[in-house]
């Protein structure tokens, strides 16, 4: 039996979510019809995490034990080909038996997008947070680096945790990009792994950092505090994308 990854990209909008939910359209039910229908088998897609409705990925991570002889350029090209247009295969290659999406990953990346322009771009209203407010976003950037190293997230943490809230973030940062002439603001932030809702809770406190109702020195004490209560409201999630998850 061989072990076939894959790297997905895929809009969020249309989906109830990544993992498979009974009666309800998911990013893994509809790979796990594709690969049945490519190949004839019936398999078990493992993502590498698991995304909301309306979160969007450019690099989820997956893999599936397999039987099939189709080579991995046939297997990226024929998914694709069968799957709806709000999802890709942009790569799949051949790993060791024992790699799992999921327990093998390293780090994962994370990317919000706030559209900042003082009208909502209609064209951005599902992939990015309108905020028509001015911002500061020096402060905000600033505020980011009191995650850099191993905390407990709990005070990020979405509702009904119960894993362990302990995380390492390796890096974030917060910059203005142009698109079409709207400023759209990037808050990039990667760690080991993720609790619920961990980005969305973040960007969520951010947001009063750049609205300077919150201080840098407040984040740091919110942190510490490890009480979801003192942070920032969870936002929508439609501006959310996985952009990679990085093995050894």
């Amino acid at each position: 039996m061989r072990n076939i990854a894959l790297r997905i990209e895929y809009d969020g909008t249309g989906f109830a979510g990544s993992q498979l939910q009974a009666n309800r359209r998911t990013v893994q039910g509809e790979i796990e019809r594709a690969w049945e229908q490519l190949t004839q088998e019936q398999r078990r897609i493992y993502l590498a995490g698991r995304t909301d409705a309306g979160v969007h990925a450019r690099g989820q991570a997956a893999n599936v034990w397999t039987n099939t002889h189709h080579t991995p350029a046939t297997i990226q090209r024929g998914l694709t080909a069968i799957l709806p247009e709000d999802i890709a295969i942009r790569d799949a290659w051949e790993v060791p038996p024992d790699f799992h999406a999921r327990h093998t990953a390293i780090s994962r990346e994370y990317r919000f997008l706030i559209d900042n322009g003082r009208v909502a771009s209609p064209l951005l209203r599902h992939y990015a947070l309108h905020v028509s407010r001015r911002l500061d976003i020096a402060a905000m950037d600033s505020a980011l680096t009191v995650l850099l190293g191993t905390h407990d997230f709990a005070a990020f943490a979405g509702a009904g945790q119960e894993e362990p809230t302990v995380r390492t973030c390796y890096a974030a940062s917060c910059q203005v990009h142009d698109l079409w002439g709207q400023p759209l603001i990037a808050i990039d932030i990667a760690a080991n792994a993720f609790l619920r809702h961990m980005v969305r809770n973040i960007v969520g406190t951010l947001l009063l950092v750049g609205d300077n109702k919150r201080s840098v020195e407040d984040v740091a004490a919110i942190l510490a505090s490890r009480d979801r209560r003192k942070a920032g409201e969870t936002v929508p999630a439609h501006g959310l994308y996985l952009m990679s998850v990085n093995y050894p």
